[in-house]
């Protein structure tokens, strides 16, 4: 890590300055990374986010904190399991959450990657996996019937927020410690799964119980990500209230109960669900490719709900759940429960990305005098865009100069950045707040004319 651009930080209270060795060290792999990999010096791994052709820079995303990378067209490798045409084609081709690893060059604060390396696929024998129908015949059996026990090897906070039907979690990093929860019976079907076909967790899973002494483990290789393209999952209350009400993370709830039920208590926030309306319902539904979160309630966790779930599945939606034991379980739980009128209408906010700015906002302190906004509007866009127009009295830097000229932004104003699609001004956001900017971010659409006069989509 390079710290020279850094001065001295004073401790007011000793006045001693803090060296290199107090400064706390970024990690260079999100922790998911960690559990199978390390990570060599001048090497980052994380999930590949935003891609900015245009400016030959991406941003990785490595837990809570970006990187902003570079790159240069010609030099660039770029390795994709899939051979691509040319260096542009497989960065198109790398799907946003993936996980990747980088190498780089450092010079000045930037930067650069020389390799992405996109991970490729598990490779297993066919007699070591599980295909989506195999698994959702034993699952439709059940345990006992189909003679098989089900582990989901994510870590927990993954599983809480919606697993397949009948799997117990046994996270691959706690294995070791968790082995009581396979079966005595070292001949028993036991089955793993994990995020999808490049997740190292179940087969690590696998390798593990063999090397217990179990014959007859596999893995379903396609993982979470393939079921729920396909079926509903499954949570309990204690997850419901921690994976979502806890983090405040947004979702939406369907109660598919009778009125007679629903008048005496529902979930906060709860939406009124016939199953015999699924298609009113489905009208004025969130978008599906927004991927709202849905957990869907009835009494017991039974048919009504999975009904609503199954209908929801079929129209395009993923992570949709069934609530283990209904609305019986949640008050069994002593849970909070509302009273009065339940919605009658999904509604679905996603969360803000951190440091972005609402359209309205943003508006609202755009079309302020200059002197009045208490803050500078900085227009990250290429010259080939801006001189078709640019808003009164912004700040102009194409991103990719932008650390060569952060002697042209005040560090004493707020900072409102924007591009014309939200992913350079999300650059840029990134690259002034890693240097102690306050400092936002419009995440859409905008189009500025001459005269400075915008629309935002």
């Amino acid at each position: 890590m390079n710290l020279g651009h850094l001065t001295p930080l004073i401790l007011a209270a000793g006045g001693l300055a803090l060296g290199a060795a107090d400064v706390p060290a970024k990690p260079a792999s999100a922790k998911i990374c960690t559990t199978c990999h390390a990570t060599a010096p001048d090497n980052l791994r994380g999930h590949f986010d935003n891609l900015a052709l245009k400016n030959n820079s991406f941003q990785l995303k490595i837990d809570d904190r970006t990187e902003v990378l570079r790159f240069d067209k010609t030099t660039v490798k770029v390795i994709t399991p899939e051979p691509a045409a040319d260096v542009e084609a497989a960065f198109k081709s790398i799907a946003k959450g993936h996980e990747v690893r980088v190498q780089y060059t450092e010079k000045d604060g930037v930067k650069t990657a020389v390799l992405v390396a996109v991970k490729p696929p598990v490779k297993l024998a066919a007699n070591e996996t599980m295909t989506l129908d195999e698994l959702q015949t034993l699952v439709a059996l059940g345990p006992e019937k189909g003679r098989y026990f089900l582990f989901d090897s994510r870590p927990a906070p993954r599983f809480m927020e919606g697993a397949i039907p009948t799997a117990v979690n046994l996270p691959f990093p706690a294995f070791d410690k968790l082995v009581d929860k396979l079966p005595a019976d070292k001949h028993a079907l036991v089955i793993f799964y994990c995020s999808g076909k490049t997740c190292n967790m179940s087969p690590g899973s696998l390798t593990k119980a063999r090397k217990l002494g179990y014959t007859n483990a596999k893995v379903f290789i396609d993982g979470m990500p393939a079921w729920t393209r396909k079926h509903y999952g499954v949570l309990n209350p204690a997850s419901m209230k921690a994976a979502y009400l806890d983090t405040q993370m947004p979702l939406v709830v369907l109660d598919a109960r009778p009125a007679a039920d629903t008048s005496k208590g529902f979930i906060k926030g709860a939406v009124d669900s016939d199953p015999l309306r699924l298609a009113d319902l489905l009208k004025t539904f969130p978008a599906a490719k927004l991927k709202p979160p849905v957990v869907v309630v009835d009494e017991t966790g039974g048919q009504a709900a999975q009904t609503v779930a199954t209908g929801l599945v079929q129209a395009g939606y993923v992570g949709v759940n069934v609530l283990l034991g209904g609305f019986k379980a949640w008050q069994t739980a002593a849970l909070p429960v509302e009273t009065g009128l339940m919605a009658t209408k999904a509604v679905f906010v996603p969360k803000p990305r951190p440091g972005s700015i609402s359209p309205a906002e943003f508006t609202k302190i755009a079309e302020l005098p200059v002197g009045e906004r208490g803050a500078l509007i900085l227009d990250v866009r290429n010259p080939d865009e801006t001189k078709h127009g640019i808003i009164k009295g912004a700040l102009v830097i194409p991103e990719p100069q932008l650390l060569a000229r952060l002697a042209e932004v005040p560090k004493d104003r707020k900072i409102l950045c924007h591009c014309s699609t939200g992913t350079r001004g999300e650059l840029a956001y990134h690259l002034l707040k890693e240097r102690g900017y306050d400092v936002r971010f419009l995440p859409s659409e905008i189009t500025i004319i001459e005269g400075g006069d915008f629309i935002i989509d």
